[in-house]
């Protein structure tokens, strides 16, 4: 007999959808040329990728002129935060950004600071996870000319107030009659879920990525408002306005365009399906399960994202048990999994190692059905306890 499944890391890649896959393989199966052809072929190419370009402009109210195509969401952050940090260091080189981040931006930051001198400061987060547009307006000195803060936590899936938090730079700019700071968000787990209209946004430059709305790996964008001004970060090509050089990806851009088309159709509707299940599911876990800890706020948090701790128990661990049931969970980011480090995030909310040791995260997505969370809250309860009594850190359950 076949063992049930049940996948539940949306967060770190999300499966693609048959519609989806029917635009991709329709693409490959035309034999189309290079978009950068002056043939029929390459032109064909070419309006593929500029009307995809419109659609991913229009879910952000923006100009298609300000799409830039590129590999990835952590290839968007890098090329955003780089390009810009190489065109405005002559201003100054200070950056703010948050103790939360996710590794692509936090990463690159260090990279920044270690080896080209920039100074960068880390806003902490409260208990929630959240920092506020306060901290930010704080954080500005004349010298800073970038804030990155990401929308939406990947792990805890917190919510940040961006909108508050480019406002309040907004009125800096205006006050100061000066361009800086820039400002950029990661909103990869944003799109599909949250209103990215980049205009009710503020922002300066937008970070999305096509495999977290069901859309092909290796496809991501940055929106970068018009008169914002970047260097690149590769060379050799003038594709993506000289920004993002090679080949495009005409299949991927064309199933990423997809992908938003039809995140935009059912967000609403989906977003009010999960939040049902997400808060169903927390509660019978925290019924069922003695000493667990919702990590994250309870409300202003993306409505697919779990994240709880269970004290007394090896993340890892536990990971590896659920595995073992058909249950695909994760422990943090994706990027980091091979880590046992416990997670950075968690950590920055001020909890014990012991609580971030513990940390597990289930995301929920387009295909998770009720019956799937009955069946991981029938398996959960009797692992946590079997972990739990071979575990050398005790805690109470009565």
């Amino acid at each position: 007999m076949k063992q049930r499944q049940v996948y539940l890391d949306y967060a770190a890649v999300t499966p693609t959808d048959p519609q989806v896959l029917e635009v991709i393989v329709d693409v490959e199966q035309r034999g189309l040329g290079n978009p950068s052809s002056m043939h029929a072929k390459g032109k064909v190419a070419r309006d593929i990728v500029e009307a995809s370009r419109k659609t991913v402009a229009d879910a952000l109210v923006a100009h298609a002129d300000e799409i830039i195509f590129t590999g990835s969401g952590t290839e968007s952050d890098n090329l955003a935060i780089q390009g810009v940090a190489r065109v405005h260091k002559t201003h100054g080189c200070h950056i703010v950004s948050c103790a939360t981040e996710h590794p692509a931006v936090l990463e690159t930051l260090r990279h920044l600071q270690e080896r080209l001198g920039f100074e960068i400061t880390l806003l902490e987060v409260d208990g929630n996870g959240k920092v506020s547009a306060d901290q930010v307006k704080d954080a500005i000195r004349e010298d800073t000319i970038l804030v990155s803060v990401m929308y939406a936590n990947n792990e805890i899936g917190t919510i940040h107030p961006i909108a508050d938090i480019g406002r309040v730079i907004d009125k800096y700019r205006k006050q100061n009659k000066t361009i800086y700071p820039l400002f950029h968000s990661d909103a990869c787990q944003a799109l599909g879920a949250l209103d990215v209209n980049v205009e009710k946004l503020h922002v300066d430059l937008l970070t999305i990525n096509s495999s977290k709305i069901y859309g092909p790996k290796g496809v991501g964008a940055l929106f970068v408002r018009r008169g914002v001004k970047i260097a690149p970060i590769q060379f050799g090509g003038l594709q993506e306005r000289r920004l993002r050089p090679g080949t495009e990806n005409v299949s991927g851009i064309a199933g990423f365009a997809k992908a938003v088309e039809l995140a935009g159709q059912c967000q609403k509707k989906e977003v009010r399906r999960l939040t049902r299940l997400r808060d169903y599911f927390i509660k019978q876990v925290q019924t069922k399960i003695p000493n667990t800890r919702l990590n994250g706020h309870k409300s202003e948090r993306l409505p697919n994202n779990i994240n709880i701790s269970f004290l007394g128990v090896e993340g890892e661990a536990l990971l590896l048990y659920l595995d073992a049931q058909g249950i695909f969970a994760s422990s943090g980011s994706a990027c980091t999994s091979e880590k046992l480090d416990p997670s950075h995030v968690i950590m920055a909310l001020g909890v014990p190692h012991m609580v971030a040791h513990g940390s597990i995260r289930f995301t929920l997505g387009r295909f998770t059905k009720k019956k799937d969370l009955k069946y991981v809250l029938e398996v959960l309860p009797p692992i946590v306890k079997r972990l739990r009594s071979m575990s050398p850190i005790k805690v109470n359950e009565s």
